[in-house]
């Protein structure tokens, strides 16, 4: 059996869902992963999925970005309560359904934390240069898509999301964190996150902490740590080595479990 240096050209790529973040869109993200190299894009077959709903307040990309903005489902403050997280799940496995079959998921940010006052003063002791300004935008971050990503294998191993679908066989998570809500984070993570996993770390972002924590649920995770915050970074030649392996590593796994 070859090595994974050894893939041959005409193997199939991997097939990939990508989930875009809060009041956000489809197109949106994919203008922001296209400046990653083309010769790690060209590994990856990837489709890009509006979220189901309409954007219900302003989008933190406009004048940035260009509407339509969408988000995934909505919450509370806290974001310890869901609306519409059912209805979010059926609209994934039927996107799944009609667009498939998927190999994993990609996922990047939405949802919007309110962080108590000691987390905000941590904030800001660790990364004195940030501005105020700056520093209070950091309270209305949005983080959905990479959440939806790194919780739904556990829901789907518990049988609450995607039983029609395919196992969900690797995650790549940028930005990342975990579910809040404890009806959904007690199926999301009573087991280890098995499948392969590519986690991007911003060494500014202040959502790190979150983003580690989801670390401690993923068996032998793969972290590439960036110097810039909650953004999808460029690839430098060291990570793409790193994600060049990776994906060669899942693209294996899909053929041997064709």
């Amino acid at each position: 059996m070859g090595s994974e240096g050894d893939i041959g050209v005409n193997a199939r790529k991997p097939r990939v869902l990508c989930l875009h973040g809060f009041r956000t869109s489809a197109e949106i993200l994919k203008k922001q992963i296209h400046k990653w190299p083309e010769s790690l894009l060209q590994k990856m077959d990837l489709v890009f999925a509006d979220a189901p709903f309409p954007c219900q307040g302003k989008s933190d990309v406009e004048g940035i970005f260009d509407p339509p903005y969408y988000e995934w489902f909505q919450f509370n403050k806290e974001f310890t309560e869901y609306t519409n997280f059912d209805e979010c799940l059926k609209y994934i496995e039927d996107f799944m359904i009609e667009h498939g079959p998927f190999d994993g998921l990609l996922g990047f940010s939405q949802v919007k934390f309110f962080f108590p006052s000691d987390e905000f003063c941590s904030i800001h002791y660790s990364n004195p240069s940030a501005s105020k300004l700056k520093l209070v935008k950091c309270l209305n971050v949005r983080i959905q898509g990479a959440i939806l990503s790194g919780g739904l294998p556990g829901l789907q191993e518990k049988g609450v999301a995607l039983n029609k679908v395919s196992k969900v066989k690797f995650l790549i998570i940028i930005g990342g964190a975990k579910f809040r809500a404890p009806s959904v984070a007690e199926k999301a993570y009573a087991s280890p996150i098995s499948c392969p996993s590519l986690h991007f770390l911003g060494e500014t972002d202040f959502l790190r902490p979150y983003g580690a924590e989801l670390l401690e649920s993923c068996v032998e995770p793969v972290v590439i740590k960036h110097p810039k915050g909650h953004t999808i970074p460029r690839i430098d030649d060291d990570s793409l080595k790193t994600v060049t392996s990776f994906i060669e590593r899942v693209q294996k796994l899909c053929e041997d479990q064709k």
